[in-house]
């Protein structure tokens, strides 16, 4: 399995000092909305402290908690592909602080310093290797338990 990286420790001081001039300090409270799936994916954060629940809604009455993400993990990647909406939604599961960053700040960053760019890139998709490896195991560990030989 990869191994989690944090997005901010993952950068190169440089490119590190660089991003955090575009960071902003926001706070989430508890049980608020931070975005919903098919929103606008415009934004993303650092989480500081606190915990946030990735939501799908499965039915008009069911949503389900995908992924726990907590301080410094990475919020939000679809800012990065079209058709920049969010996939999932995000919930304060505890009072949170977080980095905020305009997606199309850091991208016009990211054109200035391609090593950057590059980095960034590089980091989120390591991000998305692990979550994906992480909810793979969920889904075989479940689906093994209960439903044998289907998958």
């Amino acid at each position: 399995m990869t191994k989690a990286i944090k997005l901010l420790i993952a950068l190169p001081p440089p490119q590190r000092q660089r991003l955090m001039t575009l960071a902003r300090e926001v706070s989430f409270p508890e049980d608020s909305h931070i975005f919903e799936a098919g929103g606008t994916a415009d934004r993303f954060w650092v989480i500081r402290s606190g915990a946030v629940s990735l939501t799908q809604q499965v039915t008009s009455h069911q949503k389900v908690t995908v992924a726990s993400l907590g301080a410094g993990d990475l919020l939000g990647w679809s800012w990065l592909f079209p058709p920049y909406q969010w996939d999932f939604g995000a919930e304060a599961f505890s009072p949170v602080r977080a980095y905020e960053f305009d997606a199309a700040a850091v991208l016009g960053l990211c054109e200035e310093d391609q090593q950057l760019g590059m980095i960034l890139v590089r980091s989120v998709a390591e991000i998305l290797a692990h979550r994906l490896e992480k909810t793979r195991g969920k889904l075989m560990e479940q689906y093994g338990t209960h439903r044998r030989g289907v998958l």
